[in-house]
């Protein structure tokens, strides 16, 4: 039982030599140790706090002072995320309260520069050190105030007194403590390190804000007007304060309402991207086209012009012509049947070759009627003699004037309706039935010598 208690005790005392030794505290956090060096500590002592942007991030662990007469503060980092510090990482004493308590104040850097080179041998071994260069100690106001007192007051002036020979062919060393005493004086001169680097840039900037003022000095009453303007609508707004309030507490709800809206948009978007870059890519041509239509609609402005004038001078009768069209709309509407009837006529005539048949009854029965030889023209007759040639008051069997079958039945009428032997009627019958024989005329001399003396009634 002993030799295992002697044997817990010995891991126990190797774990926290190691835990000692690796740099973790009793509440196991890690411990990241940086070795700053001040020209002053001022009244800094182990224990006191080190602050990140107004947070404690840890302590001081130690003082101490190196070859070189400075001030080493080592500077216990406990809190995880504001580790490790950089290569532009920078810490300042500065008081904490008016009994002399004091705290360092530091900025870890940039991730951007390298992290702060570790001590691998010496004073401070297994810290960071941070050069006396990223370090300022600013002179308490105590201190300050201590130079109106006896015998402070005779003391600084002996030091004013021996200063030029103490620090004779120590200027540039005068000159790096005061603007580690103050790191304003460092960054002012920074400042104006990169203005001197910018002077072209900004003479342009002078150059350039004369030419932008010199139009608003000359419309000065216009911007007064703007700014008196300006002032009545917030004093506008400023009465209406409730109701502007109201909106504003009704926004979230109408960005909620909102957001299918944008989310459809959205869609839209993505799926008019082809159409927006196709239409860029043809932009260069619509421009040209848009330009060559300038001309075009200068030129036509002129026509327009005189196109209105027409217009508005043709308005009155054209008003009038009004009825004339609603007439005529009428008359349309009525001749729509008979309009349909012509169609079909003419489309049957055509259809059926009525025009050239009429053309060759015309000729047939001009050949057939006349004739020309070496005396002259003569008209062809063939005198018939026949009972149907004499006069007769009533229709004799056999004589009737109508071009019809010879059956009695066929024609409609008895063969006492015919006329008498030397009735006109008769002869021009016999003429005809005697005609395409001699001429030729055939079937439509037939046809137009029936129509002519009423054969078809």
């Amino acid at each position: 039982m002993r030799r295992l208690l002697s044997i817990a005790v010995l891991l126990a005392a190797g774990c926290a030599s190691f835990l000692l030794a690796t740099g973790f505290t009793s509440s196991r956090r890690p411990v990241y140790l940086v070795r700053a060096i001040f020209d002053d500590a001022s009244f800094a002592v182990p224990g006191e706090d080190v602050r990140i942007a107004g947070a404690n991030v840890g302590s001081i662990q130690g003082l101490g002072v190196t070859a070189q007469k400075r001030a080493a503060v080592t500077l216990a980092i406990n809190q995880p995320g504001f580790a490790p510090f950089h290569a532009d990482a920078h810490c300042a004493i500065r008081p904490q309260s008016l009994i002399g308590e004091e705290y360092v104040d530091c900025s870890p850097g940039t991730s951007s520069t390298p992290a702060l080179a570790r001590v691998t041998q010496g004073p401070g071994t297994g810290s960071h050190l941070l050069a006396v260069t990223r370090t300022s100690s600013p002179i308490d106001s105590d201190i300050v105030q201590n130079i109106s007192t006896q015998p402070v007051r005779q003391s600084l002036a002996l030091i004013l007194n021996e200063l030029g020979t103490g620090l004779a062919a120590r200027g540039a060393d005068l000159n790096a403590v005061i603007r580690r005493a103050n790191p304003a004086l460092g960054h002012t001169d920074r400042v104006l390190q990169i203005l001197a680097r910018q002077n072209h840039v900004l003479a342009r900037l002078a150059i350039d804000s004369d030419t932008v003022l010199a139009p608003l000095a000359r419309a000065r009453r216009h911007l007064a007007g703007f700014i008196t303007e300006a002032n009545r609508t917030s004093v506008a707004s400023a009465q209406r304060a409730s109701d502007i309030a109201r909106t504003f507490h009704l926004f979230p709800s109408f960005l909620r309402q909102l957001r299918p809206l944008m989310a459809d948009l959205g869609s839209l978007a993505d799926q008019g991207t082809p159409l927006m870059t196709s239409l860029g890519q043809s932009a260069s041509s619509v421009g040209r086209e848009f330009a060559n239509l300038t001309p075009f609609a200068t030129r036509a402005r002129t026509a327009l012009v005189e196109l209105g004038a027409a217009a508005q001078s043709s308005q009155a009768p054209l008003v009038a012509s009004v009825p004339l069209a609603q007439r005529l709309l009428r008359l349309g509407a009525s001749a729509k049947p008979s309009a349909a009837l012509l169609d079909r006529l003419t489309a049957s005539l055509d259809r059926t070759g009525a025009i050239e048949q009429l053309m060759h009854v015309l000729f047939s029965g001009a050949v057939a009627g006349n004739g020309f030889d070496s005396l002259g023209h003569f008209l062809r007759a063939e005198p018939l003699v026949s009972s149907c040639t004499n006069y007769a008051t009533s229709t004799l069997p056999g004589c009737s004037s109508n071009f019809a079958p010879s059956s009695a039945k066929a024609a409609g009428v008895s063969p006492a309706a015919a006329p008498p032997a030397g009735h006109p009627d008769r002869v021009v019958s016999q003429a005809v039935r005697s005609a395409p024989s001699a001429a030729g005329g055939g079937a439509s001399m037939n046809g137009l010598l029936s129509y002519l003396v009423g054969g078809r009634r």
